[in-house]
């Protein structure tokens, strides 16, 4: 059998496709490229993503009090909690310097995610170590001495393989469990790096919140693992990531609009429709006299988030200076229509 060992099952080379639709389909409406992605959409779904990866280790803390420690707010609660948080973020705003295959950027990731939650972040495991639900085993890890073997193996896999980026991600986030490579931090550390290597793959993929979706269906998850683990190879896991990735990105589009549309643009839009329009134009469409409150709360978000852009980009003050809808706004009318 090969290494590592996996099916390429009929339903998962149909969610490959249908992700691959609809990653297509969301960049040709302007809806999903690293571009287009609004600062906005980015922070909300990275707080998103770090909230689900920790709340699925059990961390208490809501989505406000994560938000609250990443503007650096003074939060109440557990202190692991908050440093759980800390560690999460730090290691998230380093996704893109970090090499998938490379193992001393894993252990500079997991140094950075678990710092001053254990004894030796940054180094794997010297002991066993096993995943129980309640008192029950559901998973032995291989025995320490086999552990940096185990995960050299998998890393040169990763760094040779031809497999398509979605499939590969999947595998190696199944591998990386079943090794259990540290004492603790394994499954936040296998959901990061498989957002790594979908973001290699597509940049845009690092805000996307699958993590959500796994907290949402915690059980499938480890029961997919547990399914994997029985069958001796991945397969089980890799259709349940793809499934969960999928119903993320179905959602992709509605969330987009929905967070940059504020009512103030939403009149904006509807004052340009199908038009090319000036500033004083749509200031009187809107019946607004104050030029600084109309750029401040309706131009220059709808410009930020992409909804509309000048058709003299390289003169922005030029007094012949007009505005249209991007193909993104133009998405965001017909999803209001």
């Amino acid at each position: 059998m090969s290494y590592p060992p996996y099916t390429i099952t009929s339903t998962a080379l149909k969610l490959v496709a249908a992700i691959s639709e609809q990653l297509a389909t969301l960049s040709a409406t302007g809806a999903l490229t690293a571009e287009n992605l609004s600062p906005q959409l980015r922070r909300e779904n990275r707080i998103r993503t770090i909230h689900a990866s920790l709340a699925i280790e059990n961390n208490t803390l809501s989505l406000e009090q994560v938000t609250d420690i990443i503007d650096g707010k003074p939060v109440i609660g557990p202190p692991r909690d908050i440093q759980e948080v800390r560690g999460a973020v730090a290691a998230y705003e380093k996704l893109d310097a970090w090499r998938p295959h490379n193992l001393k950027d894993l252990l500079a990731a997991h140094a950075m995610l678990m710092h001053d939650l254990v004894d030796n972040p940054g180094k794997l495991r010297t002991g066993g170590v096993g995943v129980f639900q309640g008192s029950k085993v559901i998973h032995m890890a291989p025995p320490a001495n086999l552990v940096h073997g185990h995960l050299e193996n998998l890393l040169q896999w990763l760094k040779g393989t031809d497999e398509h980026p979605l499939i590969t991600s999947c595998v190696f986030h199944y591998e990386f469990e079943f090794i259990h490579p540290f004492a603790d931090g394994n499954g936040r550390m296998g959901r990061l790096w498989q957002t790594l290597i979908l973001s290699k793959w597509r940049p845009v993929l690092a805000y996307m919140p699958v993590e959500t979706i796994v907290r949402n269906r915690q059980e499938e998850y480890y029961a997919s693992l547990g399914q994997a683990d029985a069958q001796g190879e991945a397969t089980k896991f890799i259709e349940f990531m793809l499934q969960a990735l999928h119903d993320t990105l179905a959602n992709t589009n509605t969330d987009q609009v929905d967070a940059q549309v504020s009512d103030q643009v939403k009149r904006l839009l509807d004052a340009i429709g199908q038009n090319e329009k000036t500033a004083t134009e749509l200031m009187q469409a809107l019946s607004l006299r104050h030029a600084p409150t109309f750029r401040k709360n309706y131009l220059t978000p709808a410009l930020e988030a992409g909804l509309i852009e000048r058709t003299q980009p390289d003169s922005p003050r030029s007094p012949t200076q007009r505005y249209r809808l991007t193909e993104l706004g133009k998405s965001a009318m017909r999803g209001q229509a």
